[in-house]
């Protein structure tokens, strides 16, 4: 039995475990060129949702937040769609 809800909240939990890794990474671990072109192609990714599936992954986040018990993994769930391009002005 998988541990998730959804196949959407799986890749959810993914896509944080990267963008997480990736934000984390010293430039000894990971190209820093490499490093920003994960990042960009994220941003042009959410810049492409509707504005319901931003409000959709910005209520998952939130849930993912709530149910963390890594104190440094949750404040970064916390201020991910902020920092993440997902919250903008009107939202």
């Amino acid at each position: 039995m998988s541990v998730y809800s959804s196949l959407t909240r799986a890749l959810a939990e993914a896509l944080v475990d990267v963008l997480w890794f990736v934000e984390g990474c010293e430039d000894d671990q990971m190209d820093p060129d490499d490093a920003v072109k994960v990042l960009e192609g994220f941003a042009h990714l959410v810049s492409r949702l509707s504005s319901d599936q931003r409000v959709e992954f910005i209520e998952l986040l939130g849930s993912m937040a709530a149910e963390e018990s890594d104190p440094s993994r949750r404040e970064f769930l916390e201020g991910f769609p902020e920092g993440f391009g997902l919250a903008e002005e009107g939202s």
